[in-house]
């Protein structure tokens, strides 16, 4: 009997991975988060700005509240297997949702291999969301020229996703 071949374009990879830091207002604090940022990643961040006026937190429309920035290819693998040795290699189930991405968050930028404390810095957390995607497919929805839904056999579980991070990062998902 032959083996059953896998199609190579059902491959799962990861598309792409963002980190945030939510400050919650402009000025001093906002540019040490993204100081921090950038020194975990190398990239240079970009601000988020509030969409909507919230008076009691005196926050405007338009103010930066935020910085982020975003992964591709080699960049996110190699955070992501720092990020992971922050977490101790463990996740819990419910990090991840229906479309099989995952999210979790980090209490301390020291947590980081090699990052220490700087009382100039302080303390910052982060929020880390990883967006998983087959090689095959998902243009189906991005094209200018009859764009279409995805189908479920291109969508990527829950389950899949776990595997996948069990298998490339030795990954413990906590249920």
């Amino acid at each position: 009997m032959s083996e059953q071949k896998t199609n190579p374009m059902s491959t799962i990879v990861i598309d792409k991975v963002v980190i945030n830091i939510g400050v919650g207002a402009a000025g001093e604090h906002l540019n040490k988060a993204a100081k921090v940022i950038e020194l975990l990643t190398h990239h240079k961040p970009v601000f988020t700005k509030a969409e909507k006026t919230i008076r009691d937190f005196n926050i405007r429309k338009g103010l930066s509240i935020g910085a982020k920035v975003t992964l591709r290819k080699d960049d996110a693998y190699k955070f992501l297997k720092e990020a992971f040795y922050a977490k101790d290699y463990k996740i819990p189930v419910y990090s991840f949702d229906r479309q099989g991405n995952a999210y979790f968050g980090i209490t301390d930028y020291t947590d980081f291999k090699g990052m220490k404390y700087d009382p100039d810095i302080g303390i910052f957390g982060m929020d880390i969301a990883i967006v998983f995607r087959r090689l095959g497919g998902y243009r189906i929805s991005k094209r200018r020229i009859n764009p279409k839904h995805i189908p479920n056999k291109i969508r990527i579980t829950k389950e899949e996703s776990m595997k996948f991070l069990e298998d490339n990062f030795n990954v413990k998902i906590v249920r």
